[in-house]
């Protein structure tokens, strides 16, 4: 199995991509840890796992960054190190800029871009020791465009890739890896949870998510870079995005000006 007995913490594990993920892992051997804000929902991906008694259930709101060290001295203890580190909680949006409060744009990168530092920051000193590990970074094709709705999410998804390229390029030496996922529309709930421009909940799934890939497929994707040591993917149709905006960034800019987006309008 490709990740026998290796130690994989997923964040955001309670549903979507990290929930597929962790039960793609299992199959593949891995030891859970599993984190989110939400206890009793990492307890019922736990138990749908193979082998649920090897894998950890350790909450965590990424937000709350003074608890990471805490949480990372839990894993140490329990599990003795830390193979994969999967940064994938995060939460969309559904604003237009000048509508989004500033508090809210401040809580949108909390979550998408300084969480996910924060805990790579607290994981990495345990890597450097072993000279081994994986980071993970479950980004978005928004890491490389920008669309109407979305523009503090595509703000923190750039930001990620600025920060983790950066970051790879100086512990590649000591045996650390670094990968980027970027996906385009997944078959899960974040539209359904994205914010609005006073963070009240969007509360509708959206088309486009409607006919997104399934969870499943993203996680496949995601477990075959980690276990070949890809340093960045792109998963679903809408990757062409990325080559239009890079080669014929004017076409980019004639079609995002003519998508219809959905925007929470409370």
């Amino acid at each position: 199995m490709k990740f026998s007995d290796q130690v994989v913490w997923i964040t955001g594990a309670s549903s979507g991509v990290g929930e597929a993920l962790a039960r793609a892992c299992a199959r593949e051997g891995a030891r859970l840890v599993l984190s989110s804000r939400r206890p009793e929902e990492l307890e019922r991906v736990r138990r749908t796992c193979d082998r649920p008694a090897e894998h950890l259930v350790v909450p965590l709101d990424l937000t709350r960054h003074e608890t990471f060290p805490a949480a990372v001295g839990e894993v140490l203890a329990r599990r003795g190190r830390i193979d994969v580190l999967v940064n994938n909680g995060g939460v969309s949006q559904r604003a237009l800029a000048a509508d989004a409060t500033l508090e809210v744009e401040r809580a949108l990168m909390e979550v998408d871009y300084f969480g996910p530092v924060a805990l790579t920051k607290a994981v990495l000193p345990a890597m450097r020791a072993r000279h081994a590990g994986r980071i993970v970074v479950v980004s978005s094709v928004m890491g490389y465009v920008g669309t109407p709705g979305r523009s503090t999410y595509a703000a923190a998804k750039h930001a990620l890739h600025g920060y983790f390229d950066s970051l790879r390029a100086e512990v590649w030496r000591e045996g650390i890896g670094v990968t980027l996922v970027c996906p385009g529309y997944v078959k899960t709930a974040v539209s359904d949870n994205a914010v609005g421009p006073r963070g009240e909940k969007h509360g509708q799934t959206d088309g486009t998510h409607l006919t997104g890939i399934s969870a499943e497929k993203c996680a496949a994707a995601i477990l075959r870079a980690v276990a070949s040591g890809r340093e960045e993917i792109y998963v679903g149709r809408e990757a062409y995005a990325i080559y239009v905006k890079r080669f014929l960034p004017w076409l980019y800019s004639r079609v995002v000006r003519r998508m219809k987006f959905s925007v929470s309008q409370q």
